[in-house]
């Protein structure tokens, strides 16, 4: 027997179930229109630079416009021509092989310049940064590369480890990183799970996008709310549901302990 849901007048109205991305971006978003850049810039403002002291560039998580656009490979294409032109960055981060951060050239060079500043190994950082910028797309640099393509010298290479725009991969390569990352991944992981909880802990584990969107922040969750359901939706943590009260998210089991 089918169980009573409030949340529906009447059960045999939930439409088929929709993409993750679909559900949350509407009908407004069509097919092989998307405007990747423009999305990124919205999702930016959903960024709590407060959070950091402005030390960072807002941050987006590439799994975060499968929120907003349902064909990935078209999302992930117009990605790549924004950072083969040297306008978009991109960055694995260390906590799942599959998130990858997205950070505006532009905003990444000032930030980190304004964090160089007054110091030592500000010279080779812009080096590298002038190197970088005009349209490297790599994730990662191995020590050939570094040495004989960017001229970097060993000590430059620690020099770069140091401020925080290398991070160690493996021996003898390295990732590209965001200078003072450490934070925003703490609290990003933080708030993801105590969103995930609050899905799972609704009735029936399903909750409306809208309540969601207006309940209140525990000291768990640091950014924005819209911010962790863009990231929950576009990395299939939650099912999305469109119903005649608005799009339900569903908790998938096994996502949180």
């Amino acid at each position: 027997m089918s169980r009573k849901r409030a949340l529906i007048a009447d059960t045999f109205c939930l439409k088929r179930r929709r993409s993750a991305a679909d559900a949350v971006a509407g009908d407004s978003h069509a097919e092989g229109a998307a405007d990747i850049r423009s999305s990124l810039q919205n999702l930016m403002t959903l960024f709590s630079r407060k959070l950091f002291n402005d030390s960072l560039p807002p941050v987006v998580l590439k799994h975060q416009l499968y929120s907003l656009h349902s064909d990935r490979t078209s999302v992930d294409k117009q990605l790549n021509e924004l950072r083969v032109s040297g306008e978009l960055l991109m960055f694995q981060l260390g906590f799942d092989s599959e998130a990858f951060a997205l950070v505006f050239a532009e905003d990444y060079r000032a930030k980190v310049l304004q964090g160089e500043a007054g110091r030592e190994t500000l010279e080779t950082v812009e080096k590298f940064l002038d190197k970088l910028i005009p349209g490297c797309s790599d994730l990662s640099f191995n020590k050939e590369k570094m040495m004989k393509e960017f001229l970097f010298t060993d000590s430059e290479i620690t020099q770069l480890v140091k401020s925080g725009v290398l991070t160690v991969r493996d021996t003898g390569s390295w990732w590209l990183s965001i200078p003072n990352s450490g934070k925003f991944i703490k609290y990003f992981i933080k708030g993801r799970k105590a969103v995930l909880g609050m899905v799972k802990k609704s009735r029936y584990g399903e909750i409306l996008k809208t309540e969601l969107e207006g309940r209140h922040t525990t000291s768990h969750v640091k950014f924005q709310m819209k911010y962790h359901i863009h990231d929950i939706v576009g990395a299939e943590l939650v099912e999305c549901i469109q119903t005649t009260s608005g799009t339900l998210l569903r908790y998938v089991d096994g996502n949180i302990n």
